[in-house]
């Protein structure tokens, strides 16, 4: 059986260019597209809206009309320059329907350029949900397939989008088409879906979907100084899903666990969840930036923000936590405004070193301060995610992993650059493995240390499918390892 509710769906809210339709797919005019949180601009030679796989063809075969590198942009949400290029961007936002929902057989088959949170929409109307629900629903499914990717509360197999992913197409460097399932090619899906988007532009894609599933939040506040490894390893192994919000020295444990039926309170405690990080999380760090100078004025509403979550969260702790549909934990971020925008970092560390490797941030970002007068203004973020061998370049290949992900809503980029840089150095030395499009500022040396054997074959790889380096931009070509590297010297 398969459902239609697609068909209705698409037809709705397929996305339409303001132009004649003859024209509509071609190039624009020059303009500086930026990312998310700002923090990244750029202006393409060229800025292709496809409409159909052809005209992915003809952009990838006319080297002269398109200059490289070409490069498919989703949603422009990463805070790397992973997509980047100042020669061609194909954005996929024309290319957004979804395909089938085979009902029978749990997947779902859309192009590339369609959203996680549109998709999802579309799924709950069937009663059914993607296998993990990523917090930024504003990613592609494109980007989803063969991108980095986290989630921790929905994970209970794996945290990684792409370790659903069952069947992909794409068209290579030269123009050609090109798919990849786990039935005929599981060994090109294991690298494609890490590709980044350097082997071909991802115009298709089918990934394994579920029934909806009620997910109750419990809330363990426990002063850092005070936690033991041993106490860690009981909260990680009795809980489905988990995040750590670390405030102030206090580290507040999220815990997932499944339920059978959602309270009569569920959709109004997931539509505040959703507001608090669409609009209200980043502006009291920001306020207390913009309108604080004064050190000790500042101090003290530092303090009293620290008190006030960590009451927030107490809170919610003694309360019993709240109950969510799963697919609710995804939030839209398109009509965020700047003010409520917030930055991160992602950097995971193996589980058994996670509580040393977080005190001694701790230590590090105090550390900082001192010297800087920059402190992040926002809560700190610790996913805990499982091991997941799908993908070449995982992030937990080796095993499982507890991150520490620095938030922050920007006010001075020059310090939060800083700050950024010098926690890459700590998190390299201590054994942490970055994400491509999720670690702003990582070097080639992050990269090899954290992936060894497994970087040095992608980047061979990488050569081997593009040659020519017709979807190669400066980002991606100063990190990749070998004959990449002698290019650039």
């Amino acid at each position: 059986m398969r459902s239609n509710i697609w068909q209705r769906w698409t037809a709705s809210r397929t996305p339409r260019s303001e132009v004649d339709d003859s024209q509509s797919w071609g190039p624009e005019l020059p303009e500086q597209i930026v990312n998310y949180d700002g923090s990244i601009a750029v202006t393409p030679q060229e800025l292709i809206y496809p409409e159909n796989v052809e005209q992915i063809q003809a952009v990838l075969r006319d080297t002269s009309r398109y200059p490289s590198p070409v490069r498919a942009m989703g949603s422009y949400h990463s805070l790397t320059p992973c997509a980047s290029s100042d020669g061609t961007m194909i954005n996929m936002s024309h290319m957004a329907r979804i395909l089938d929902i085979d009902v029978a057989n749990s997947t779902l088959t859309a192009q590339a350029g369609l959203q996680i949170i549109d998709a999802s929409k579309a799924l709950r109307a069937e009663n059914l949900q993607f296998m993990t629900n990523i917090e930024i629903g504003n990613m592609t499914l494109g980007s989803a397939a063969c991108c980095h990717s986290k989630d921790a509360l929905d994970g209970i197999e794996f945290g990684q989008f792409n370790s659903y992913l069952t069947k992909m197409k794409w068209v290579t460097a030269t123009g050609d088409l090109a798919e990849a399932s786990v039935s005929e090619s599981p060994e090109l899906l294991h690298r494609m879906r890490s590709s980044h988007g350097l082997c071909g532009i991802v115009y298709e894609v089918t990934f394994r979907i579920k029934p909806i599933e009620v997910l109750h939040f419990t809330y363990l506040p426990r002063r850092v100084e005070e936690l033991t490894q041993e106490e860690v390893d009981k909260i990680i192994d009795s809980s489905e899903g988990l995040i750590c919000w670390t405030i102030g020295k206090t580290a507040v444990f999220q815990s997932r666990h499944r339920i059978v039926q959602a309270g009569i309170l569920s959709s109004l405690q997931a539509a505040a969840r959703q507001h608090l990080w669409n609009y209200e999380a980043a502006h009291a760090g920001r306020l207390l930036d913009s309108f604080t100078s004064d050190k000790h004025l500042r101090d003290a509403a530092e303090q009293g923000l620290v008190d006030v979550e960590k009451f927030l969260y107490s809170t919610l702790g003694l309360l019993g936590g709240i109950t969510l549909l799963a697919p609710d934990k995804t939030i839209d971020y398109r009509r965020t405004p700047d003010s409520a925008k917030y930055a991160f970092t992602f950097w995971a560390f193996p589980r058994s070193q996670w509580l040393s490797t977080l005190r001694a941030y701790l230590d590090f970002a105090d550390r900082h301060f001192k010297s800087t007068g920059f402190r992040c203004n926002m809560p700190l973020g610790a996913y805990y995610i499982r091991q997941d061998q799908n993908s070449l370049l995982s992030y937990t290949h080796e095993g499982e992993i507890f991150s520490i992900d620095p938030i922050h809503a920007r006010t001075d980029n020059a310090a939060w650059d800083g700050f950024l840089r010098e926690f890459n150095e700590f998190a390299y030395q201590h054994g942490g493995s970055p994400l491509l499009n999720q670690s702003p500022f990582i070097e080639r040396k992050h990269v090899e240390a954290a992936y060894g054997n497994r970087w040095h074959e992608f980047s061979e790889w990488v050569r081997d499918m593009d040659p020519g380096g017709r979807m190669l931009n400066p980002f991606f070509a100063c990190l990749l390892s070998g004959q990449a590297e002698e290019e650039l010297g």
